[in-house]
């Protein structure tokens, strides 16, 4: 009895206790986790180096058939027989934001995209390749040794490596323009990609080093000569003497195998947070889903060692950066299934909730994928179209363990850098694919914004879409991306401003500006001067709806008098 009493009393404790505050600090706008750390030293010898010792991450071997199975079949049937609860992201900041990190930078976030952004994605003036090359002047050095893409490797002079791949089969240009446009549109958001971009070659600037050998997914080695580079040429696009491919700038330091969507990397001391609670991972569902980029998984990542020591890459201490690879597959990607084909992005390769329903209703009931169809004319793009596009039931080859851990919270967030990109972004970055055919620059600038609107219908609206909180002058200013997106008619919304200081709440006057802007002017509080900066009557809020969406926006302050008014945290209902 005394057990339920003293139990009783706690719960009426925190039923009466009030929320509690955001602590007057600096909101984290950087994460330390690429602060150098060290790691054990332990031999590591090879052929060349018998006495070679690494200080650095072990590197992560992710079997290609093993990423497939582990995702469809095992995790699966291990989540059934455990209980699995999916909360909100662990590194979501006070501000509902994420911090620069070895995952994410925020950009198009934060400022608008400059040029180069749009049209180089992550490559820098100086990595674009030369026109006029030399005969034999770029030395194949390896062939491609996963995926499906056929490609091999080349070091240019005074470029370093880059891996050249090829288009598909009977779709010109897609899978470079693919990898090209992917790869920007990551950048822009925040992740970190390759230099990716598009190049014409002639077939005798390359000279092959002797005894190369390719590996195949299935682990069949093969001599990678003379024959095999004439092959993979002739199955990339033909520009009259020249031939088309995608180039991949190979990646600095010392790379550690792919980054897994669940867990941590136990031998990296900066990796804290299980990556399926990273809002960045988890949010990337929707920026998968706009490009449908189906192959979404850790087979296309890579983490990458620094060493503080440039000279000796497997040296501590350093920091380990994540990266998304390879987007060839979106846009318009396929699979040498014609039947799963018309699925990606609508189911994954194994379903047993779609083989069950199908199975009791005997395929009565029609799906997304009984519904696709090419665009005539525009073949190369397969079923990539906004047509039958729902955000929400959007689904990658298999079930991602981090993307299916996405709440709305996290689904926001997404949306609200995306909707940051403009038709004019959107365009530029479609060009960068350099395709041949304008009307195909056109068609795909046209279905990623229309993919772009259904995607900021679902998830920018429930929840407050103002963001960018800011002062201009003693005013508080944010970004409505409803509005500045174009969403809705302008003559919807409707600003309101509500201030709370102690128990006193009163409203305020906005002013709406353009490109979304609403600013207001805080009233001052009666807090004295006397007070500590921290003291609980300085804290102010204000509650800034847009008539529009189903919540506010709280923005959390403290009255600092003549310093003006001190940010600490936003928050969303």
């Amino acid at each position: 009895m005394r057990f339920a009493w003293v139990f009783a009393s706690l719960l009426i404790a925190c039923a009466s206790a009030p929320p509690r505050p955001f602590p007057l600090r600096a909101p984290l706008l950087v994460d330390p986790d690429m602060n150098p750390v060290s790691v054990a030293c332990r031999p590591e010898p090879s052929k060349k180096e018998p006495n070679r010792v690494r200080c650095a991450p072990t590197e992560y071997v992710s079997p290609f058939v093993w990423d497939y199975v582990d995702n469809l079949v095992f995790r699966p049937v291990s989540n059934m027989l455990s209980i699995s609860v999916t909360g909100e992201s662990a590194n979501a900041t006070s501000l509902d934001e994420v911090a620069d990190s070895s995952w994410f930078v925020n950009r198009i976030g934060i400022t608008p995209l400059t040029n180069d952004l749009r049209t180089l994605g992550a490559c820098k003036p100086e990595d674009i390749l030369p026109v006029d090359v030399a005969d034999g002047a770029w030395v194949v050095d390896q062939g491609k040794t996963d995926g499906a893409t056929p490609g091999f490797r080349v070091e240019v002079p005074g470029l370093g490596r880059y891996m050249l791949k090829a288009d598909d089969l009977g779709k010109p240009e897609r899978a470079s323009a693919a990898s090209v446009i992917g790869a920007a549109l990551y950048q822009a958001s925040g992740f970190s990609t390759t230099c990716e971009q598009i190049v014409l070659v002639r077939r005798g600037q390359f000279a092959l080093e002797p005894g190369l050998t390719t590996t195949s997914n299935r682990g069949t080695v093969s001599p990678f000569d003379k024959d095999a580079l004439a092959t993979v040429l002739d199955r990339s696009t033909q520009v009259g003497p020249l031939v088309r491919m995608q180039a991949s700038k190979w990646l600095p330091g010392l790379a550690l195998g792919p980054f897994r969507y669940i867990g941590v990397r136990a031998d990296d001391p900066n990796d804290v947070v299980a990556h399926e609670n990273r809002r960045e991972l988890r949010g990337s569902r929707l920026l998968a889903a706009w490009m449908n980029h189906w192959d979404a998984r850790e087979q296309n990542s890579m983490d990458i060692w620094f060493a503080s020591d440039k000279k000796e890459k497997r040296s501590s201490p350093g920091h380990v950066r994540h990266y998304v690879i390879d987007t060839s597959d979106s846009i318009g990607g396929a699979i040498p299934s014609p039947e799963t084909t018309t699925r990606l992005g609508h189911g994954y390769l194994v379903s047993m909730g779609d083989i069950t329903l199908d199975f009791i209703t005997f395929g009565a009931i029609e799906r997304p994928w009984d519904r696709v169809r090419t665009e005539p004319g525009r073949e190369k793009f397969g079923y990539f179209s906004a047509r039958d596009f729902d955000p929400e039931k959007w689904k990658g080859l298999y079930p991602n363990p981090a993307m299916i851990r996405m709440t709305e919270r996290d689904g926001a967030w997404m949306a609200r850098i995306i909707a940051r990109f403009t038709p004019a972004d959107v365009r530029a970055i479609v060009e960068a694919g350099r395709f041949s055919d304008p009307g195909d620059t056109d068609y795909l600038v046209k279905v990623l914004i229309e993919r772009q609107r259904l995607i900021l219908a679902r998830y920018l609206m429930k929840l407050s879409p103002l963001a960018h909180v800011h002062a201009v002058g003693k005013q508080l200013c944010a970004t409505d991306l409803a509005r500045s997106s174009g969403l809705l008619p302008a003559n919807r919304f409707r600003y309101t401003v509500s201030q709370q200081a102690g128990g006193a709440r009163f409203a305020l006057d906005p002013t709406p500006g353009p490109d979304g802007l609403v600013c207001f002017l805080p009233r001052p509080t009666t807090a004295g001067s006397d007070l500590p900066d921290a003291a609980a009557a300085r804290m102010t809020t204000f509650d800034v709806r847009n008539g529009t969406s189903a919540g506010p926006l709280v923005i959390h302050t403290y009255d600092l008098g003549s310093r003006g008014m001190f940010v600490v945290g936003l928050s969303r209902r």
